[in-house]
C-alpha cells in the first residue's frame, strides 16, 4: 500500500486515514468488497476513534460506503468513471499550478524537489507503490504552495481517485512518460512561471485522460 508504515509524529486519525487510503488505492481493499470496522481496527492496530474518523473521511470522498448496522463497502471501480474524475480535476489543477508558481516557498521547493527525485527513482526501480507515494507527496507540496485552500481541498479526493484508477489500469502505459509530465509541472512551478505551470498541469490532465479513454474501452 502507499502508506506502508506509520509516521509516529502524525495524529492517530491521520495515520489511520493514510493507511486506509493506501489500501483502497492499491486495491488491497478490493473494489466492491465488504469489510467491518472491527476488522480494520485489528488490521491497522489503531483505536476505534481514529479508524472511524478515517472511514468517515473516505466515505465523504466517495471511496468507501458506510452502511449502518451492515458494515463498510469499498467503492466499485468502473473504467469510464476515470474520464469524469479527470474532467472534474482539470480546472482545479490549473488553478493550483498557477497559484503554486506564484507563491512557492522555500520549504515547498524542497518538498517538490524531493517528490521529483522520488518519482524518478521509482521509475528506475519500476516501483509502482513508490511512484504513487511520490505523486501524493507532489500533490501535497503543490497544495501547500498554492494560496487557495478551497482548490486544494477540492483537488485532494479527485487526486486519490486518479491514483486508484492509475494503479488498476496502468499496464499499457509506462511510468516514465507519466513522471515526465509531473517533473515538467514541478519545474515550471519552481521557475515561478504561472503560464507554463498551468499549461503543464493541462498537459498532465491530457495524458491522464488518454489513459482514462483507454480504460473506458476495456
Amino acid at each position: 500500500m502507499i502508506s506502508a508504515s506509520f509516521d509516529s509524529s502524525e495524529p492517530a486519525a491521520a495515520r489511520a486515514y493514510n493507511a486506509l487510503e493506501g489500501m483502497v488505492v492499491t486495491l488491497v481493499l478490493a473494489p466492491g468488497s465488504f469489510v467491518t470496522e472491527s476488522a480494520l481496527i485489528d488490521r491497522l492496530g489503531l483505536g476505534r476513534t481514529p479508524v472511524r474518523e478515517a472511514v468517515q473521511r473516505l466515505s465523504w470522498e466517495g471511496l468507501l460506503e458506510v452502511r449502518p448496522r451492515a458494515g463498510i463497502t469499498v467503492a466499485p471501480l468502473h473504467g469510464g468513471d476515470w474520464l469524469r474524475v479527470v474532467d472534474a480535476r482539470r480546472g482545479i489543477e490549473k488553478v493550483l499550478a498557477r497559484s503554486a508558481a506564484r507563491f512557492v516557498t522555500r520549504e515547498a521547493t524542497a518538498r517538490l524537489h524531493g517528490a521529483a527525485l522520488a518519482m524518478q527513482k521509482a521509475v528506475m526501480a519500476s516501483d509502482v507503490v513508490a511512484f504513487l507515494a511520490a505523486d501524493k507527496a507532489m500533490n501535497a507540496a503543490l497544495a501547500a504552495s498554492a494560496d487557495n485552500m478551497f482548490a486544494a481541498h477540492a483537488a485532494a479526493p479527485l487526486q486519490t481517485h486518479c491514483r486508484r484508477f492509475w494503479f488498476r489500469y496502468r499496464a499499457q502505459v509506462g511510468m516514465a512518460d507519466c513522471a515526465a509530465h509531473h517533473v515538467a509541472l514541478i519545474q515550471s512551478v519552481l521557475d515561478g512561471d504561472e503560464n507554463a505551470a498551468a499549461a503543464n498541469a493541462d498537459g498532465l490532465m491530457d495524458f491522464l485522460r488518454g489513459m482514462a479513454e483507454d480504460a473506458a474501452t476495456r
